[in-house]
């Protein structure tokens, strides 16, 4: 009887012990889990994470320097404007100084480990 090449080739593997699967021997214990724990740096979230401050104090702001520009009714238009610009421009500056100056703090983390 002829065998293919192949099963011959696996026979002669497996005869050698170089087979593929090894199976792991029933006297060896298993590694026992342990716990491993690492600090890592968090960034903390901004305290006013909707630049309220900022849009405040612009705006506030904004309304005083335009309340120095026209007269009768430019007078409350400008002032409206110099509200709007001074609140959104309040925003950016705020957003931009919370974006450049991040804030960290440090937490443990832990997670188990079989080696």
């Amino acid at each position: 009887m002829r065998r293919p090449a192949s099963l011959a080739l696996i026979g002669c593997l497996m005869m050698s012990g170089a087979g593929v699967a090894s199976v792991q021997n029933s006297n060896t214990p298993a590694a026992a889990p342990h716990q491993v724990c690492h600090k890592v740096r968090v960034q903390d979230r901004p305290k006013d994470s909707h630049q309220i401050a900022g849009t405040l104090i612009g705006a506030a702001a904004g309304g005083l320097l335009g309340n120095q520009f026209g007269g009768g009714k430019g007078k409350v238009l400008t002032t409206a404007g110099g509200v709007v610009a001074g609140g959104y421009a309040g925003k950016k500056v705020q957003e931009s100084h919370q974006q450049n100056n991040p804030t960290y703090h440090y937490e443990e983390r832990c997670y188990e480990s079989r080696q």
